[in-house]
């Protein structure tokens, strides 16, 4: 089986991808689409944490929660479980929506807010991946915000940095002691960073 999807997430996903196509055929503004992550990626996100089984992921940008069905659908094959965050209160409500209309509600949840704020209760040292897909422009910031959660092992996969200029992302994080960082050509571009080690905060 090609992507792990049962026939509720597939029918789900791809409604949200039918409708991204139309937002982005009628020319609507970047700021009034859903800008989901594109197909390939989003398997790609699939299968690194069905092949990393990390026990929990969080997501910054989860949007209406295309991306978070990917990763809910790879979380319910071994037990993990998804955080996403999301700073449109509308959205975030149908993130969680699509993830029950996926059968997928028990793997995830999408938190409505600012990041720094959604995620202000989990442990240190308690998070195994993280995917970033927000305002390019707050990349750096949202990760100054989970460092401090990181474990020992943990990835982190940023999206569009090949389309947008995420330049400043890469540096900082490629300037992190312990940090492995490697620009993926998929679509419009992925960073994935592993920490070997828990990572050592400035």
């Amino acid at each position: 089986m090609e992507t792990m999807l049962t026939a509720a997430a597939q029918e789900v996903m791809d409604r949200l991808y039918a409708d991204d196509k139309r937002q982005r055929a009628a020319g609507l503004p970047s700021s009034e689409r859903t800008r989901n992550i594109d197909y390939q990626s989003g398997r790609y996100l699939n299968l690194h944490l069905r092949m990393t089984r990390p026990r929990l992921s969080l997501e910054i940008g989860s949007s209406n929660g295309l991306s978070t069905i990917w990763l809910a659908a790879a979380a319910a094959t071994f037990q993990g479980y998804i955080v996403g965050t999301e700073i449109l209160t509308e959205r975030a409500a149908q993130a969680n929506d699509n993830l029950a209309a996926a059968k997928l509600a028990d793997w995830a949840t999408v938190r409505a807010g600012a990041a720094a704020e959604s995620l202000a209760d989990l442990t240190p040292e308690s998070v195994n991946f993280v995917f970033i897909d927000a305002e390019k422009e707050d990349y750096s910031r949202h990760l100054e915000c989970v460092l401090p959660l990181l474990a020992a092992g943990a990835t982190i996969i940023a999206d569009n940095v090949i389309s947008h200029d995420c330049t400043a992302y890469q540096a900082y994080v490629r300037s992190l002691p312990g940090a492995e960082s490697i620009t993926l050509p998929l679509e419009r571009g992925l960073e994935l960073t592993c920490f070997p080690a828990a990572p050592v905060l400035r």
